[in-house]
Formats: structure tokens, sequence, C-alpha cells
């Protein structure tokens, strides 16, 4: 494999080196756009379980659930989250409802969908705001710009989400602060991994400190600005045993399975806010997940092993 494919394909190319080097003998299977390769390829091989490494289906992210779900109509374990919990923690703005009900800290928030006209910011809601997809992640259509101010530059970037990124908008309260990740491995006893935070304390002064979509994959760009991320630092026990205690209860109110990052902000003042619950996070060696994993004691290999112990032990409902 050359530089650009293994750099095209880090995740995928880092998990099965690490199956192979566990011992396994992993067969690969795209299934971009055709679910009949999923099937021959279930009874060409009649897999113990299925590594599930999908990231969109048909171009579209939000069919990732669909094609668990067919693994599960299909009786084939499966790596990963299940389809309702990736159903309620792709929608930003069902994550928030759930999380609000059960009184866990979110921004205040208002979805303006693609058939309607931005007239007024939410009742109770206060700029700045922040713009975002709805369904999307990985920061698609996140720049600085994303911040707004004022009525009229919600008006725009809300027309740039519906007309770029061809989703609704979601309006969040902009909560000033630390960027916090946190891993969460498990289905009904779980564990989490040492909390991590993005440092963006050298970016030019006056713009935002969030995760935009050229911070998180534009690498020349993390390097001018000294973009990294490690262990959170200058965090009390209280506080970390908090943020711990919350991604937990997320997780399980969410009903994810497997494995999931969650993404917090935090005040100066202590206080955190739950971003996001990502169900699907990268996998790759070198990222947050794998890092945050190796500090807690697990090597990559480890993880990615225990990731498909926890898929081969959860069978849905066909027991």
């Amino acid at each position: 494999m050359t530089d650009a494919q293994v750099s095209e394909w880090k995740m995928e190319y880092d998990v099965l080196a690490a199956l192979e080097a566990r011992g396994y003998e992993p067969k690969t299977v795209e299934v971009s756009y055709d679910l009949n390769r999923i099937r021959e390829a279930v009874e060409e091989h009649r897999p113990h379980v299925v590594f599930n490494m999908l990231e969109d289906f048909h171009g579209h992210v939000v069919f990732d659930q669909n094609v668990v779900a067919y693994l599960e109509l299909l009786r084939v374990p499966y790596t990963g989250c299940n389809p309702r919990g990736l159903v309620l923690s792709r929608d930003k703005a069902l994550t928030k409802k759930i999380c609000a009900y059960h009184r866990v800290p979110t921004p205040r928030f208002a979805v303006y969908p693609r058939s309607r006209k931005v007239l007024r910011l939410r009742k109770g809601m206060s700029f700045p705001v922040i713009v975002k997809s709805l369904l999307e992640d990985a920061s698609v259509g996140i720049s600085q710009a994303s911040v707004v101010h004022d009525l009229e530059q919600l008006q725009k970037r809300v027309t740039f989400i519906h007309e770029s990124v061809g989703d609704d908008a979601i309006a969040e309260e902009f909560i000033e602060g630390r960027e916090l990740y946190l891993g969460v491995l498990g289905n009904q006893r779980l564990e989490t991994f040492p909390l991590w935070e993005l440092n963006l304390d050298d970016l030019p002064e006056g713009a935002p400190r969030i995760a935009t979509q050229r911070i998180k994959w534009n690498l020349e760009y993390q390097k001018k600005y000294k973009i990294r991320s490690g262990p959170a630092r200058d965090l009390s026990d209280a506080q970390l045993k908090r943020i711990a205690y919350l991604s937990k209860r997320v997780f399980r109110l969410l009903g994810l399975s497997g494995y999931a990052r969650m993404d917090w902000r935090m005040r100066e003042d202590g206080r955190v806010y739950l971003l996001e619950a990502n169900a699907n996070p990268d996998l790759s060696r070198d990222e947050d997940l794998a890092l945050s994993a190796e500090a807690h004691g697990l090597s990559y290999e480890m993880l990615v092993q225990r990731i498909l112990n926890l898929g081969i032990r959860y069978h849905a409902t066909w027991d």
C-alpha cells in the first residue's frame, strides 16, 4: 500500500494492522452503496463478527444506522454502536433534548430547517451562538465564521449550512472555554479513559477557540498554530469524576454500545456542557480515542481487541 493510500484510509489501515497483529485474518468488504456485498460476504465467510468502520453509505453519514440495522437483520454481530444509539446521537438537537430532560447540562439551542427563513433567535437565547450542521460530524461546515454575534450573521451562516452542507442548521449558545473529550468503552459495564483536551491557545488573537474543519484536518494549519491534543491539565479530581460520571450517563441515556467519545466545553468557572456524543469516533492509532486509551494502559492492539470482544457480546434482540 502506498503512502497516499495509507493516508486516505488511515483508520482502516490501522485497525486491519492491529487485527493481523493479534493473529486474525480479516476480510475487507467495501459497501459504499451496495448492501448485496454485505450479504454475499456474510454467506461466503460466515464471520464471527463484523468490524464496522463505515462512515457513510451512498455518500450520506446518516445511513450508517441503516447498514448496522441490516447486519442485525442478518443476525451478524458487529462492533461499535447499535442503530438506535446512532440515530439518537447523530441528531444534535435530539441528543440535547434527551440530556436536558435528564438534567445533563447542554447549551441552549434552536434548529433552523432548510424550508424556513431565519426570522429571529429563539426566545431565551442570546448572542453569540455557534451555527452547525444538525447531523454532520467531523466539524463539517464549521469555521471561525460559525460563531455569530447578530441576526444578520446568523441568517448568513444558516443559509451557508443549508446550501453548502445540504442539511438543517442548529444554532447553539456559544460556550466560551476549553474543549474536552472523554472516551467511553463498554456495553452495560462502562469504563472511561483519561480526559483529553484540544489545545487552541496559540490561535490568532480574537479567533474563537473552537474545533473548526481546518483545525481538525489541515496539517499545515495545525503546525502553524501549534494545535495539539493531550491529557487535560489543572483539573481537580472532583471535576474529572463529574465529567466521567456525566459521560457514562449520556452513554446510557442515548442507548449507546461499544465505544463513544463525549465532547464537552468547560467555562472558566468550571461548569461543563455536553456538545455532542460521537457514537462513531475515529479509531485511527494517532487520534484522541486511541491516544487516551493508551494513557489508560490499553495499547492500540488491545483497544481494537476490546472493541471486538464487545461486538461479539452484543447481540441486539435475537437471543
